[in-house]
């Protein structure tokens, strides 16, 4: 079991005062259960810099909290803190966690993160997964009617001739579904740089796939389009992942970050992550804010303002461990 305190601190600067905006936020965290893990929000709140005029929260289409609010007075600078307590715990769902096979995350032990990794080559074909993922069966199940929502091309994802190629490669005839998976994983890791501020919200993912090369959101983005132009299901993850500094060196403030991977649904397993940018399956250093069709659904903070001329832009984000019972 591991506990996180996050912090997350987004600053707008506006050369002109801003005299109204309208804002929408993804910052809080949701309790739920992979295959893999256990997600438990213990905490979560934000403040807001100056303080709103209108404020509610609400769940979105696919379950992730969402906080609208309004800010109605003139402002020169907007600061959004959203503080929260996590904590993560090998799942509940499967037998395969008491297994004696066990795969170390750090100081936490993930069995079934272990069975993923060695037990890939036994899981179905990948051609069965998409042929039960569009049965005539399927479409009349409510269950996976909304799992084939992400099997479709959405805003920033378009179903692209390039990314079906990148699929090719790896998806070969009868090849285990999560075998597959994670060779693709694997390719992106190796064939394309993380580069940061090479890319930016609206790049195009068609210039990623030329210029190989791109940021977590980017790498997220190829998986998802990749693995839906095989016919199968896959969602964009958007959270945190937490940064361990080379031995000898002080972790710095604001050295965490925002980040972004993909799921693939397996009907046998369920939700199955894979973290492209690091090449791993997510376990306990990765912490859910929410999932939809691409980055457009899960924004952290997205809004309209009014006046404010220019703007400038400030991230950090510190992720650390906590000894519940010192706590």
């Amino acid at each position: 079991m591991t506990t996180y305190q996050i912090r997350h601190i987004t600053e707008y600067n506006y050369e002109e005062p801003a005299s109204l905006s309208y804002n929408e936020a993804h910052l809080l965290p949701r309790s739920m259960t992979t295959f893999l893990y256990e997600q438990q929000v213990i905490d979560a709140h934000i403040e807001i810099e100056p303080g709103w005029n209108d404020y509610r929260e609400r769940l979105d289409f696919y379950g992730n909290r969402v906080l609208y609010y309004t800010i109605r007075q003139a402002h020169e600078q907007t600061r959004i803190t959203a503080n929260c307590q996590v904590k993560i715990s090998p799942s509940v769902l499967s037998d395969i966690q008491h297994a004696s096979t066990q795969y170390v995350s750090t100081q936490q032990e993930y069995p079934a993160a272990g069975w993923i990794r060695q037990k890939a080559d036994t899981t179905e074909p990948w051609e069965e997964v998409a042929v039960q993922l569009h049965s005539k069966d399927a479409l009349l199940s409510v269950q996976a009617f909304n799992i084939r929502q992400f099997c479709l091309p959405s805003p920033f994802i378009p179903h692209l001739k390039e990314l079906q190629k990148l699929a090719s490669v790896y998806f070969v005839p009868q090849r285990p579904v999560v075998e597959a998976a994670q060779s693709l994983m694997e390719g992106i890791f190796t064939d394309f740089d993380f580069v940061p501020e090479a890319t930016d919200i609206a790049t195009p993912l068609s210039d990623v796939l030329r210029h190989r090369q791109g940021v977590c959101q980017d790498f997220a983005h190829l998986m998802v389009g990749a693995l839906r132009t095989q016919g199968l299901a896959a969602r964009y993850m958007s959270g945190y992942i937490e940064t361990v500094p080379p031995p000898g060196e002080v972790k710095l403030e604001g050295a965490d970050a925002s980040h972004a991977w993909c799921s693939l649904y397996v009907p046998s397993l369920g939700w199955i992550d894979f973290d492209p940018t690091n090449n791993l399956v997510p376990t306990d250093q990765h912490i859910i804010l929410g999932w939809g069709r691409d980055f457009g659904d899960v924004s952290p903070v997205k809004g309209v303002f009014y006046g404010g001329s220019q703007q400038n832009l400030n991230v950090s984000v510190d992720m650390k461990r906590i000894d519940m019972e010192a706590t």
